[in-house]
């Protein structure tokens, strides 16, 4: 998933995204209030970490704008400040969550996996995929007992399309979150394409995907 970190303790900023990098997270680093806002406007995220003290202006201010931008962004609040006035209006204003510093980083990658799960309604470790099963925690494709061996980012891309089932995604959307950035810049490039061909064969050598739909001119879409 794609990360925007708005935090101006630059040290923190670093170590979170090599944290969450390490943990297959894409991350974008933003230090004011300026920078986030235009990274917002020309991304789509999935999670947006955010400090409230920032050098140009208070944090909680972005969050309305940051949200007409990324509306379906989870919003996880990290700050020093310990007032309750704080947590409520940041809460108020829409943010999934509230993290005090100082925080540990298994406790932010704790709360990020528990509002993703909320947020797709994953219940199960093991998530039914027609004849197949996905386990997102441990990175798994399974076929009965048998684990399918997928490379990291057919996995990333195969548990994405998972994750937003019955929604069509382009081959732009998919590059944008899978890789951090549009695939060449060129949207019907054949990079989308060649790696869903290897998801494929390499499932179809146990079981049909049919679940996993071509829309001709648009992109893909996995149909539960």
């Amino acid at each position: 998933m794609k990360v925007l970190i708005v935090e101006d303790e630059k040290t923190l900023a670093y170590e979170m995204e090599d944290f969450l990098k390490k943990a297959f997270y894409i991350c974008d680093l933003a230090h004011n209030i300026k920078d986030g806002l235009e990274k917002m406007e020309m991304n789509s995220y999935d999670f947006i970490l955010l400090d409230l003290g920032l050098p140009d202006g208070d944090g909680l201010s972005l969050l309305p704008k940051a949200k007409k931008h990324n509306p379906d962004a989870a919003y996880i609040i990290l700050t020093a400040r310990g007032n309750l006035e704080d947590r409520i209006a940041g809460l108020d204003l829409g943010a999934d969550d509230y993290l005090p510093k100082p925080f540990s980083l298994l406790e932010l990658q704790s709360r990020m996996q528990a509002i993703a799960r909320r947020k797709f309604n994953v219940k199960e470790e093991l998530l039914p995929l027609g004849d197949f099963n996905l386990d997102l925690q441990k990175r798994l494709v399974l076929f009965k007992e048998n684990q399918i061996e997928l490379s990291r980012k057919e996995f990333d891309l195969l548990s994405y399309l998972f994750l937003h089932n019955n929604r069509v995604l382009t081959r732009a959307q998919l590059s944008e979150h899978i890789w951090g950035t549009f695939a060449d810049d060129d949207y019907d490039s054949n990079y989308i394409d060649a790696h869903i061909k290897n998801i494929r064969k390499k499932l179809n050598a146990w079981a049909p995907t049919d679940f996993l739909e071509t829309v001709r001119g648009v992109g893909y879409r996995i149909k539960k």
